[in-house]
């Protein structure tokens, strides 16, 4: 028998950055301390998985499946179909790679795939990015042997409380800065302008994008220098803004350059953009998103903002506050160096390194 037959894991998560990138960030170490670990990640076929997986060089299965909107939509009515579809989709998919550890990093899509390998007796890891748990993991803590969770508070919602560890949301192992002028140069940019990097999710975020919008000018008039992710719904609407001093990007594939080059980020309090911001040191005002349960986003940045180590303005407030508090910050050399030592505190950098050796340890487990 091959050494390394006992290491295959399946991954299954997505949607979302927020829910793909700490799977990626596990499977990479994995990777990094079994070389010959064979790793699939199965998510859904047009969502943001099917495109990144494949570029950090591990494979990738898709299912038929999609999230169940709270608003009535016609696409609601095809969901029991497509839930009974990737369940079926799933078994297969399982019996075939056979892994001996599934991991599943939230989102509806980590349902079917955990589902099917407790099945056939994987041991299952849950990974919770929120405060406030997604409801598939909760559906699921019954079928992990562990769940590894971003915050403390995260424990009350879960019933079986032996499980529970807090290690932190695990960050990708390319994810450093580089040196900031090399990263301002890639961008065209002049090194010795101010940089700001407004990130507002994988599919972005209009009252952020329309803020920005609304602020560009007088933006580029105090000399600063912007990288705009508009996420892939709202790019269509903004790239004729793209200009010299103006990167509009539907997307940023090398987050290592964009992060390196910002002197001040504007994004949405995701678990997993906290967990990078804190990791490099980044002075950042988040803006959390209202359309999120439990209203967790408020919560994740709030818990930072009473440390000082970051700044909030609720999404409310946002058209009335953005341009006059980012002027405030972003040449204020005090503020933002205060700001990169206090949410340094909040990273726990060897998450992935955790998880990724529990995940190897249940792999031996016969």
């Amino acid at each position: 028998m091959n050494k390394n037959s006992i290491y295959r894991f399946i991954f299954a998560g997505g949607g979302t950055g927020g829910h793909l990138y700490p799977a990626i960030a596990v499977a990479q170490q994995i990777r990094s301390e079994i070389p010959g670990a064979q790793i699939l990640f199965v998510g859904a076929k047009n969502k943001i998985e099917s495109k990144v997986v494949p570029q950090y060089g591990f494979e990738f299965r898709a299912i038929w499946i999609s999230g169940f909107s709270r608003k009535f939509t016609l696409e609601n009515l095809l969901f029991p179909i497509k839930v009974v579809v990737a369940l079926f989709q799933s078994l297969i998919i399982v019996m075939k790679y056979k892994p001996r550890v599934a991991i599943g990093s939230g989102a509806y899509v980590s349902g079917p795939v955990i589902w099917a390998a407790s099945i056939f007796g994987s041991k299952i890891i849950l990974l919770e990015q929120n405060s406030y748990p997604g409801i598939t993991n909760r559906l699921l803590e019954k079928k992990a042997e562990e769940i590894h969770l971003t915050f403390e508070e995260s424990k009350k919602y879960f019933r079986v409380q032996n499980r529970l560890y807090v290690t932190g949301n695990p960050i990708r192992i390319d994810m450093k800065l580089i040196d900031r002028n090399v990263a301002v140069e890639r961008f065209g940019f002049n090194n010795s302008n101010k940089v700001l990097l407004i990130i507002g999710g994988s599919g972005g975020a209009g009252s952020i994008n329309n803020a920005v919008a609304a602020s560009l000018d007088s933006l580029v008039e105090l000399g600063v220098q912007v990288i705009w992710q508009t996420g892939k719904n709202y790019y269509n609407t903004f790239k004729d803004l793209n200009r010299d001093h103006v990167k509009v990007r539907a997307f940023i594939d090398n987050m290592t350059d964009a992060y390196s080059a910002a002197d001040l980020v504007v994004a949405r309090a995701g678990a997993t953009t906290i967990a990078e911001v804190s990791y490099l040191g980044l002075p950042v005002i988040f803006v959390p998103s209202t359309n999120v349960a439990a209203n967790h986003q408020y919560m994740n940045a709030k818990a930072l903002c009473e440390s000082n180590a970051a700044i909030m303005i609720e999404d409310i407030n946002l058209s009335n506050e953005f341009f006059n508090k980012i002027k405030e910050i972003i040449f204020n050399k005090e503020k933002t160096t205060e700001l990169k030592k206090n949410i340094s505190v909040f990273a726990k950098p060897d998450a992935g390194k955790v998880i990724a050796g529990r995940a190897i340890h249940l792999a031996k487990i016969p």
